[in-house]
């Protein structure tokens, strides 16, 4: 069996510091989180559902069985900057305080789609769910679950893209078949593991991924709201004029011709390019933060269309 060095990046224990600040810093998604949530809590420990079950209906419901056989997985799709993949990597620290339990991070190698050659991607893929399956019940002791594991795959749709392409590969089917494999094994295992892909090509993926996925998160750019709020957040201690909010809210957003900002483009490069403008010899003025917020493109909207 491929070892895990080889199939993952070093797995990261949640919450730890770096990624509990990522998910602080992802404002204006608060409905996203707050289901993400309970989706989340709900395919770690299923238990939860049946006491909640007890407490509120005086016992089993018929609502439960739905939840017996869910795939413990979701889809995180959108543009990029959108911060799916921030969210990914991060929401395990939310996680860890809701259930009191350590929460482990396993991040997904490139290298695990292998290098071509035949059985060599059904291989690697199944190996990797071997593994969680082995941690996983590692995690599920007699007494019930003591950590819960999240497995990341980015740029998702180069693993398990649509088998009806018509450029597929043969081996790449044959890996989208390891995949969907992997996924069913763990629906109703009872193991606390969870798979999240995220895509910038929702569209890409194959249907028999999006069926199983227990829920799909969409990502979007912010809206005039989420805007005001990572602008605000992020602008804190600058002593701006209120004024100034207003006009980068509007400058930020969608005009005709141009996209608006995505929260990275907020994060990522009009505030820090307003520091590094201002530094060392100046503060941060409203003029040049307006102004800059003119001239910086936002990143362009991204395509399922392939060249």
């Amino acid at each position: 069996m491929t070892s895990q060095e080889d199939l993952f990046h070093p797995v990261v224990a949640l919450p730890e510091p770096v990624r509990q600040a990522r998910y602080d810093r992802l404002v204006g998604l608060d409905e996203m989180k707050v289901r993400l949530r309970k989706e989340a809590v709900l395919l770690a420990d299923p238990r939860r559902l049946q006491t909640w079950a007890q407490t509120h209906h005086g016992g089993d419901i018929a609502a439960l069985d739905l939840f017996t056989d869910r795939a413990p997985l979701f889809v995180f799709a959108g543009d990029v900057g959108s911060g799916k993949s921030a969210l990914a990597e991060s929401f395990g620290c939310d996680l860890a305080d809701q259930l009191d339990l350590p929460v482990f991070l396993y991040r997904l190698k490139l290298a695990t789609r292998g290098s071509g050659l035949v059985g060599e991607m059904t291989a690697l893929i199944g190996d990797a769910f071997s593994h969680l399956h082995a941690e996983g019940r590692r995690a599920s002791g007699p007494r019930g679950v003591n950590s819960v594991l999240i497995l990341v795959v980015d740029e998702a749709d180069a693993l398990v893209q649509s088998r009806e392409a018509q450029q597929m590969h043969h081996e790449d089917r044959a890996g989208v078949d390891a995949f969907l494999a992997g996924i069913d094994s763990l629906a109703g295992a009872q193991i606390p593991v969870i798979v999240v892909l995220c895509t910038n090509r929702v569209g890409a993926l194959d249907p028999a991924v999006m069926r199983r996925a227990a829920a799909t998160f969409t990502f979007t750019r912010p809206d005039d709201r989420q805007r005001r709020v990572v602008l605000a957040q992020a602008l804190s201690g600058l002593a701006l004029r209120p004024e100034t909010l207003d006009k980068l809210v509007t400058l930020t957003g969608p005009h005709t011709g141009r996209p608006g900002y995505t929260f990275s483009d907020l994060t990522q490069r009009l505030i820090p390019a307003a520091v590094l403008h201002a530094f060392p010899d100046h503060p941060v003025r409203d003029e040049d933060l307006l102004a800059l917020a003119e001239q910086i493109q936002p990143s362009p909207v991204f395509s399922e269309e392939r060249p």
